[in-house]
């Protein structure tokens, strides 16, 4: 019951566009469906069909977010309250995101990633929700202005990773460090264009940036330049002070690698002619 003796709202569950309440919600995610090893040869009809659907999120997430211009996603615990100071940094972090110019993208549900939605909203930016399905969906926050659900995480990281020019990262749980260290696998492996990624949250990073150069590093696990990838930000403004200010050394050494290559080209089909080899 609600505080007026109303009947609570019966609990949701998104499989797509379709809403389910009830004995209707399934016991298992299509996540879990689709790694299930178990069903005999099922697979061999059930799996063809489940790509055309996997396809439908890329496309429908594709044609959503693809004007959306500059933006920054923000990672968070989904268990912070408004009365945590993370929720004031996170909304106060966003804010000043829109003001230099960004959309953010948050996974769409409650404590930072509403906190972070909710500072977009108020500063009049776009406030964009990435929402995923779960056994147990709080749905979609209410300062999302622009909401995509998703049936499949790795649909939904792509749109992350493909619409996002930078990540600030608030204290959270293993949800928020699988987003912060898949972005950095990802970096680190030059498998996207460099960005940003910031961690904000004065001392809850110290013990896992301490790990990272005093053991993972002297074994030899990642190089030193690997945890420089991190960048540490204390308040707000920091944090979008160094969004701003690493994507402009980033884009400026992408337009410096270009104008190179250009002139190497340049210099090469000059060789060609000079030699008569056109």
């Amino acid at each position: 019951m609600t505080h007026d003796d109303t009947p609570a709202p019966a609990p949701e569950y998104r499989q797509g566009p379709v809403l389910l309440r009830r004995d209707q919600i399934p016991a298992t995610t299509s996540d879990q469906r689709l790694l299930s090893t178990g069903g005999g040869a099922s697979w061999l009809h059930d799996d063809p069909w489940r790509v055309m659907r996997i396809q439908s999120e890329f496309v429908e997430g594709f044609g959503a977010l693809a004007e959306v211009g500059p933006a920054v996603s923000v990672f968070g615990s989904a268990r912070t309250t408004p009365d945590d100071p993370y929720y004031t940094l996170a909304r106060d972090v966003a804010r000043g995101l829109v003001e230099a110019g960004y959309a953010v993208i948050t996974g769409g549900g409650p404590g930072i990633m509403e906190a972070a939605n909710r500072g977009a909203a108020e500063a009049d930016g776009l406030s964009i929700g990435l929402g995923i399905e779960l056994p147990f969906e709080q749905g979609m926050n209410r300062w999302v202005d622009l909401g995509v659900n998703f049936r499949y995480f790795f649909a939904r990281k792509t749109m992350f990773v493909k619409y996002s020019e930078g990540f600030v990262v608030l204290p959270g749980g293993f949800g928020t460090f699988d987003e912060l260290f898949e972005a950095l696998t990802l970096v680190q492996t030059h498998k996207v264009t460099g960005f940003p990624i910031v961690l904000v949250g004065g001392d809850y990073w110290t013990g896992l940036l301490s790990w990272l150069r005093e053991t993972v590093h002297p074994a030899g696990m990642i190089a030193a330049a690997d945890v420089d990838l991190l960048q540490v930000a204390t308040t707000a403004e920091d944090a979008v002070d160094i969004v701003v200010r690493r994507n402009v050394e980033l884009r400026a050494r992408e337009q410096a690698a270009a104008q190179a290559a250009e002139r190497d080209q340049r210099a090469a089909e000059g060789d060609a002619l000079a030699g008569g080899g056109w």
